[in-house]
C-alpha cells in the first residue's frame, strides 16, 4: 500500500502540459499542478487506481500528491476553464458556444443527459453563455437563477419587471451555479454562506461587467446577476426621457461651481444612471471628478471611481473624507445613507465643490425633512442645496399591440383625467408578450430658490412647501404620468404602480 503525501484545503494552480492529452487525463481524474516549484501529479482517494493507472502509461514521473475532494474539485474546475476558454473572448453570435433561439435552448436543456455528463463541461458553458446572450438581446438588467424543490428556474428582469425565462432540471441548476461561481472567482465548494463576486463577459462585441450574488436558500443556492454597463452605454440627459423643462433646469443647476444636487426615488428608479448622465454632461479635461459608489455600476472613462468596501472600513463617509484631500471639482456620492455622510457632503458643497448624490425619498420635497431628520441644520440646507430631482421609470406601452380601453368615470374623476380614449397592455411577439416596450424616466425638479428659503425660515414643513410649489407651477411625477396616460404612452395599471395616486 503506497502512502502518498496528503494536502488539505489547498487552492492549486493548474499546469496544462503540452506533451499530454490533458482532456484524457481529466477523464481519468488525473490533474497536474504547480507545487514546490515544480509540476506534481494531483490525485484524490476516490479515483486513485484509475489516475495512477493512467499515469503509468505516460512517459513522465512527476511527484504524486493526494488532496481532499473539495480542493480536487476546485482544481478540476480550473482545468475545465482552460479547456473551454473561460474568458468568452471568442464567443460570437455565430459561434457554437451560444444558442441563439429560446426554443433551441429549451430543446438543448431537455436533452439533459448531455449536460449531466461530468466528463465534458462544454454543454454547461454553452448554456451559461446563452443565458447571457439572451439577457443582452432582451435588454435585461438582472438574471435570477433559483433552485426550487423539484426544478430550477431562470427569470430575467426586463424593464423593471421579472419575467420567467425557462425551467431547468434541478441537477443542471447546480452545474450552472458552479459554472457561474468559477467565472466570478467564488468558492464552488462553499454552499452554506452568501458570496459576492464580479466577472466580465464579452459576447457578440458587447463588453459586459456582471455583479454576482449567491445566496443559500432552503432548497439550494440562488444566484442574481446584475448586468452593469460600460461607459459607452451611459445615456445623455436628452435621451433619458425627461421633459424639456426639466432637462433645461437641470443643465442650469449643473453649471453652478458649488452646491448640492440630489436625485431621489425608490430602488431601481434609475438614480445612478441619471447621476452618471449628469457627470458625462459636465465632464471636461479641466475638471477633477471623483465618485464614491456602492457598487460602481457604470465604468466611466473620464471619472475616478471608488468602490465602497465596508470590510476594510472604506465607507461612504471615509471615502468622502479622502476625496476632499484629492483636490476635486465635482464629487458624486452614490447614496447618502447616514448623518455622517450627509454632514460631510453638505459641508464640502459649502466649501466650493459641486456635489451630486442620491437619497431614498418618494418625492422631491421630502428630501428636506429627510436631511433635517439626519441632524442637518437649516442654514446648511438653504445655503448649499441647489435642487432635488425625484424620478421614476415608467414602462411604455408596445406600439404594436396596445388596445384602446374606456376607463371608468370614477377613475377619471379621481385622477382628474378628461374623457377620452386610453390604452391597455396586450402582449405580442415584439414585446415578448409583456405589453410594454422600453421605459421612460418621469421626474419632478424642485429648485431651492429664495421663496423656498423664506418658507423654511418661517417654519414650513415639506408638505406645505410642496403645496406652495405646485401652486407656483411645479409639475409633479403624477402630472407627468397623467400626460403619458392622455398621450397613450402608458397604461392605467402602470401609472398606478409608479405612483399617480400618491400626489
Amino acid at each position: 500500500m503506497i502512502k502518498l503525501p496528503f494536502l488539505e484545503n489547498v487552492d492549486l494552480e493548474p499546469i496544462w502540459s503540452e506533451g499530454i492529452d490533458n482532456k484524457l487525463a481529466m477523464k481519468h481524474h488525473l490533474l497536474f499542478a504547480n507545487l514546490n516549484q515544480g509540476t506534481s501529479a494531483i490525485v484524490q482517494n476516490k479515483h486513485l487506481p484509475m489516475a495512477l493507472n493512467y499515469l503509468s502509461k505516460l512517459d513522465i514521473e512527476p511527484p504524486i500528491v493526494e488532496i481532499d475532494e473539495g480542493s480536487f474539485e476546485r482544481l478540476y474546475q480550473k482545468f475545465q476553464e482552460i479547456q473551454t476558454g473561460s474568458d468568452f473572448e471568442n464567443v460570437d453570435t455565430s459561434s457554437d458556444d451560444v444558442i441563439e433561439v429560446e426554443s433551441d435552448l429549451l430543446d438543448f436543456i431537455r436533452n439533459s443527459q448531455d449536460l449531466l455528463s461530468n466528463e465534458e463541461s462544454a454543454p454547461v458553458v454553452k448554456l451559461v453563455n446563452s443565458l447571457f446572450f439572451q439577457a443582452i438581446k432582451k435588454g435585461a438588467s438582472d438574471i435570477h437563477i433559483e433552485t426550487l424543490e423539484k426544478k430550477g428556474e431562470v427569470r430575467l428582469r426586463v424593464n423593471g419587471a421579472l419575467k420567467k425565462h425557462l425551467d431547468i432540471d434541478k441537477n443542471i441548476t447546480a452545474l450552472v451555479i458552479s459554472r457561474i461561481k468559477v467565472i466570478s472567482n467564488l468558492d464552488i465548494s462553499e454552499k452554506r454562506i452568501p458570496q459576492d463576486g464580479r466577472t466580465q463577459v464579452s459576447i457578440s462585441g458587447n463588453s459586459l461587467d456582471i455583479r454576482v450574488s449567491v445566496l443559500p436558500t432552503y432548497h439550494g443556492e440562488r444566484v442574481v446577476m446584475r448586468l452593469l454597463m460600460t461607459s459607452e452605454s451611459i445615456p445623455t440627459l436628452k435621451t433619458l426621457g425627461f421633459t424639456d423643462d426639466i432637462t433645461k433646469d437641470l443643465n442650469r443647476l449643473l453649471t453652478h461651481p458649488h452646491g448640492m444636487i440630489l436625485v431621489t426615488g425608490p430602488t431601481g428608479s434609475g438614480k445612478s444612471t441619471t447621476l452618471h448622465a449628469c457627470l458625462q454632461h459636465i465632464a471636461t479635461p479641466d475638471k477633477n471628478i471623483i465618485t464614491v459608489e456602492d457598487p460602481v455600476e457604470y465604468n466611466a472613462e473620464n471619472v475616478n471611481q471608488i468602490q465602497v468596501n465596508s470590510k476594510v472600513g472604506l465607507t461612504f463617509a471615509a471615502g468622502l473624507r479622502s476625496i476632499l484631500r484629492q483636490d476635486p471639482d465635482i464629487i458624486m456620492v452614490g447614496e447618502i445613507r447616514d448623518a455622517e455622510t450627509a454632514d460631510i457632503s453638505l459641508r464640502s458643497a459649502l466649501t466650493g465643490h459641486l456635489m451630486l448624490s442620491t437619497l431614498h425619498t418618494n418625492d422631491s420635497t421630502s428630501a428636506i425633512s429627510r436631511l433635517i431628520d439626519m441632524g442637518i441644520e437649516d442654514f446648511l440646507l438653504t445655503s448649499t442645496l441647489l435642487g432635488v430631482l425625484a424620478q421614476r421609470l415608467t414602462r411604455k406601452l408596445c406600439e404594436d399591440c396596445k388596445k384602446p380601453i374606456a376607463l371608468a368615470p370614477t377613475i377619471l374623476t379621481e385622477l382628474s383625467l378628461p374623457y377620452g380614449t386610453y390604452f391597455k397592455a396586450t402582449g405580442c411577439t415584439e414585446c415578448d408578450f409583456t405589453g410594454y416596450k422600453g421605459r421612460q424616466a418621469v421626474g419632478e425638479l424642485f429648485i431651492m430658490n429664495d421663496h423656498v428659503k423664506e418658507m423654511m425660515k418661517d417654519g414650513f414643513n415639506d408638505h406645505q412647501i410642496r403645496i406652495e410649489m405646485k401652486k407656483l407651477g411645479m409639475r409633479t411625477i403624477a402630472d407627468k404620468l397623467r400626460d403619458m396616460l392622455i398621450d397613450g404612452e402608458t397604461s392605467y395599471e402602470e401609472a398606478v404602480r409608479i405612483g399617480i395616486m400618491e400626489d
